[in-house]
């Protein structure tokens, strides 16, 4: 088991000194799969490895990653030969075996690698990192200067604006969020219950702690914001929302910075919308002083369940998709938090970095968590429609925790 918390910001700190030895061409030998979400930064990524010559690139890039990644390379030989991840979704990985330490191929090929993106659990490299991500405030800065309205720096005062919105009819639903029944609902909560100071786990310990009053005043604030929101609002993941603000019916919402520079990139959106879009950082929750967000990564992994050759074309595949050439490209150095040698921070980072300097959580990266985020998604649904009490829906969170963690051997 592995118990290692990422310490994002010392990352996005760290820069790199070293020289890319092949900033153009890419040959390999052997054929390369990647699988891994859909936003535009991980895009990039993706056709940055299928411009290497000589073995076939393949990518499916999809919002279902993570419910077919583990699948995909659970065969031998693995469907996929990589998965690009986050700090939440390699622990999965991770637990089942199925992907490969990277310190062999660093060794071989790791130059133009800097220190601070390797990712090492259990003192392996397991991860190479190429970008940062945090949720934080996006907002229409026109609809709250119209209402006469401060930018909230807290969820209080973004319940506060979401009333005065709606009243002086500027916004019906004015409130967006990734609320959707599953994965996207467990993490709202979990930003929430952090921001609360609520903590999932004992010190030390697989045993669940999230049926105090920290997780029952997070659910109780994911109400008090879902009232102002479409009410749909259990069907909306990060696509969704990202619509709903473009067609002009959002003004404030806790969104992806990795989604906030092409957040108005889209045919048919108002001018009214592009003009009036701004970032913060994250709000606090409760009078407490650490944000209600977490910190990420996004890296890639190597499978355990290849050929060598296929192992080695797929570092170097994706080892030149992230070289620091692609930040050249204006609308490339805008799409993420690059964690690249020589990227410069461009106004979309705004968020990102402010959740970093404020001393945001990282995700927990323990062995775990994904059971947790799981029974979170699949049980929190019940208390969001209005149909069972807060105190009911962590008892149930935690009941379906602990059979999946007796499960897995992590609980007695």
């Amino acid at each position: 088991m592995f118990m290692k918390k990422v310490a994002l910001a010392a990352v996005l700190a760290t820069t790199s000194t070293l020289a890319y030895a092949d900033g153009h061409g890419c040959s390999i030998e052997a054929r390369v799969s990647i699988v891994g979400n859909e936003f535009p930064a991980i895009q990039t990524v993706g056709a940055g490895a299928q411009e290497c010559a000589g073995g076939e690139v393949t990518t499916n890039l999809t919002a279902d990653h993570q419910k077919i990644n583990l699948a995909g390379m659970s065969g031998n030989p693995a469907e996929y030969t990589s998965a690009i991840i986050a700090n939440s979704s390699i622990v999965a990985l991770m637990n089942e075996d199925v992907i490969r330490p990277l310190d062999d191929l660093i060794a071989k090929h790791g130059d133009g690698i800097s220190q601070g993106q390797l990712i090492t659990l259990n003192g392996n490299v397991m991860a190479v990192a190429f970008m940062a991500n945090a949720q934080h405030l996006v907002y229409r800065a026109d609809l709250l200067e119209a209402a006469g309205l401060e930018v909230p720096t807290t969820y209080e005062e973004m319940l506060e604006a979401a009333k005065v919105l709606r009243e002086q009819g500027l916004a019906e639903n004015p409130v967006g969020g990734a609320y959707k029944a599953g994965w996207n609902l467990a993490q709202e909560f979990n930003n929430m219950f952090l921001g609360f100071g609520g903590q999932h786990f004992a010190d030390g310990s697989a045993e669940p702690t999230i049926s105090g009053e920290e997780g029952v005043k997070a659910l109780e604030m994911m109400k008090a914001l879902s009232e102002y929101m479409n009410p749909d609002f259990l069907t909306h993941d990060s696509n969704a929302t990202n619509a709903e603000f473009r067609a002009g019916n959002v003004a404030l919402m806790n969104m992806w910075g990795s989604r906030a520079a092409t957040m108005t990139d889209a045919d048919g959106v108002p001018q009214e919308v592009i003009d009036g879009f701004a970032i913060a950082g994250p709000m606090t929750v409760g009078g407490g002083d650490t944000p209600a967000t977490t910190l990420w990564w996004d890296g890639w992994t190597v499978a355990k369940n290849i050929s060598d050759e296929e192992a080695e074309a797929t570092f170097l595949a994706l080892k030149h998709a992230i070289r620091p050439a692609i930040l050249e490209d204006e609308e490339t150095s805008k799409q993420a938090v690059w964690l690249i040698d020589g990227y410069q921070p461009t106004e979309a980072a705004e968020g990102v970095f402010a959740a970093a300097q404020a001393g945001s959580i990282p995700y927990p990266m323990l062995p775990y968590m994904g059971l947790m985020h799981t029974a979170l998604g699949a049980e929190l649904t019940d208390f969001m429609n209005g149909s069972e009490s807060a105190e009911q829906a962590l008892a149930d969170v935690e009941a379906a925790y602990r059979a999946a963690a007796r499960e897995k051997g992590f609980l007695q």
